[in-house]
């Protein structure tokens, strides 16, 4: 199936919805003290005027790894929600191995307790993979709670591999459940995250081109390249 076949561009704006979803696991809060918290406000307000471009920006002044930082929390609770909605469709029935469309397929490893990648169904790949990201958030040596504390060396690294991997969820959903998305009317709620996500991760070059080839089309319509 041609990729452009199954999902125009919807545009609507609607901050609630990327709230008030059920979720696959409790959501994260962004990182603690006045800097976190005046970061997220300035996300909000930018996300509530429609102007996704903007929204993504580096706020002037402000310091790169704490935006990446709130804003890494901020798409990973998307992402969480937006999973959460399909949990009753995404089994290891249905969906025995972690695809994006039938060139795709994904293989989980951690580096750590999995270091050769194995073959997983995609709801255990969401699930390995959701631990592994809260790990990431909730290890102050990568992404500090206290204000002004240092970021590590690494730590756009980690950012990278973070969002690699949540594009792949996305890339399962848009190849895999996009009809049961239009079934429960979420797929405006759906295009816009995405869109969002896609500016975001463009505007710091935070994923590779070619990973991002199994929707190269909705990306390139997003980009506008």
């Amino acid at each position: 199936m041609e990729i452009e076949t199954f999902f125009p561009i919807i545009i609507t704006m609607n901050l609630q919805l990327c709230r008030n979803q059920k979720t696959f696991r409790p959501k994260k809060n962004a990182p603690s003290g006045s800097k976190g918290a005046q970061l997220q406000k300035h996300i909000d307000a930018t996300l509530g005027s429609g102007n996704l471009r903007e929204a993504v920006r580096l706020p002037p002044g402000e310091d790169i790894n704490e935006w990446l930082a709130v804003n890494t929390v901020d798409f990973f609770n998307q992402v969480n929600i937006l999973y959460g909605t399909l949990t009753e469709f995404c089994t290891p029935n249905n969906c025995p191995t972690m695809t994006a469309g039938p060139k795709y397929e994904y293989r989980w490893a951690d580096g750590v307790t999995i270091k050769k990648p194995i073959e997983v169904s995609a709801p255990k790949y969401a699930e390995h993979l959701m631990d592994w990201i809260e790990a990431q958030l909730d290890d102050e040596a990568i992404f500090p709670q206290k204000l002004g504390a240092p970021f590590p060396p690494n730590f756009r690294d980690v950012v990278r591999t973070i969002f690699k991997r949540l594009f792949r969820v996305y890339a399962h959903i848009y190849h895999s459940h996009f009809q049961k998305i239009v079934g429960l009317k979420e797929e405006a709620h759906l295009n816009t995250c995405f869109k969002h996500f896609v500016l975001f991760t463009w505007e710091f070059r935070l994923i590779d081109k070619g990973e991002l080839a199994p929707l190269s089309d909705l990306v390139d319509s997003i980009l506008q390249l």
